[in-house]
């Protein structure tokens, strides 16, 4: 019982909408057979009396739904199959139920004799029709919209641990990628080193806060950024040179993101004094990230899977993807804001 009211009140719109229908009918049919319009016409026992009749058509075609139909893809021919039947088993029913009524109370004679048993029974015939099409719409519509909200969060859970990974694939490339560095400068200058060590510890410090989530402040991670290159002044001074340019840094974007971009701009292009590599970041509708270009020799192969990992991120989490523009002399890369609503 219990459940039968939640179901009346989970689609309590759609029997609404029977019943207005179903009055609506019932006053029409009323004026067109007598011809007049007095206090009867409007009284709603008729309507209700079909709302009732509706309801048992509807039993009976999820009856023939829940045994016939095992799969979840929409079949046309199964859905004729099961119409059919419900409607076949609706109008017998209906005369079944109006045959008893009569005997009860002894008004056979009147109730089934040829002309009342046609019309009776094309009337059942062709609310049959009318509030199975109705019954039917509504099911498959509201089986279609649960699907799809299903579907909306598996995807989205999809994506979440989609962005997981490739979080977890970032987070050791960067710090091997500074332990590298601090074990070159070790054997170079140990008091360096010690300096370079204390400040990782800092940052690295950021990289776990931030590994757990989706998005950063932009104003953040331009911080952080700053902060990550005067890691690589340690190394190598002013052979690289960061120039920020900031109309607005309200909004998110990927956590560490300008950090990887930084160390692509070092990892992939030889700077000196002479002939510095600056790296530009602009923040304005958007974030482009700019450096010019002098490209290492004899450099180890690099795979490019953390600009990949980080493009993917970013188609996942927006509907704006990054853009890669390089030509003979820069190479640049444009990042879109992200909606803070995801946060």
């Amino acid at each position: 019982m219990k459940n039968l009211i939640n179901k009346i009140r989970q689609n309590r719109y759609f029997l609404l909408f029977i019943l207005l229908f179903a009055y609506i009918q019932s006053v029409y049919t009323r004026i067109s057979v007598r011809r007049q319009i007095d206090a009867y016409t409007f009284t709603p026992e008729a309507g209700l009396a079909t709302l009732i009749g509706a309801g048992i058509l509807f039993l009976i075609i999820l009856f023939f739904i829940r045994r016939w139909q095992t799969s979840d893809v929409f079949n046309s021919r199964l859905m004729i199959k099961i119409f059919g039947t419900s409607l076949f088993v609706f109008v017998i029913s209906m005369q079944s139920i109006g045959f008893l009524i009569a005997l009860v109370f002894d008004k056979i004679e009147q109730n089934f004799n040829q002309q009342t048993f046609i019309l009776s029974l094309f009337s059942n015939f062709l609310d049959g029709i009318i509030y199975g099409s109705f019954f039917l719409a509504y099911y498959y519509y509201d089986k279609n919209r649960k699907h799809l909200q299903k579907l909306a969060v598996y995807n989205e859970a999809l994506a979440e641990s989609k962005i997981n990974q490739l979080k977890n694939q970032l987070n050791p490339h960067f710090l091997f990628n500074n332990l590298n560095v601090l074990d070159q400068l070790i054997e170079e200058d140990k008091h360096k080193a010690s300096e370079f060590l204390n400040e990782f510890a800092e940052i690295y410090r950021y990289v776990l806060q931030t590994s757990d989530k989706e998005l950063i402040n932009i104003k953040e991670e331009v911080d952080f950024a700053s902060q990550y290159f005067k890691l690589i002044q340690h190394k190598y001074e002013n052979a690289y040179q960061l120039n920020i340019e900031s109309k607005s840094t309200k909004g998110f974007i990927v956590p560490l993101t300008l950090q990887l971009l930084i160390e692509n701009a070092v990892q992939h292009n030889l700077g000196t004094t002479e002939n510095p590599i600056t790296i530009l970041i602009n923040i304005d509708k958007t974030i482009e990230v700019a450096n010019n270009k002098n490209l290492k020799r004899n450099a180890k192969p690099v795979s490019g899977r953390a600009l990949k990992n980080l493009k993917e991120q970013y188609s996942l989490l927006s509907e704006n993807s990054i853009q890669i523009h390089q030509s003979d002399n820069e190479f640049s890369v444009t990042i879109p804001f992200i909606d803070n609503q995801r946060k």
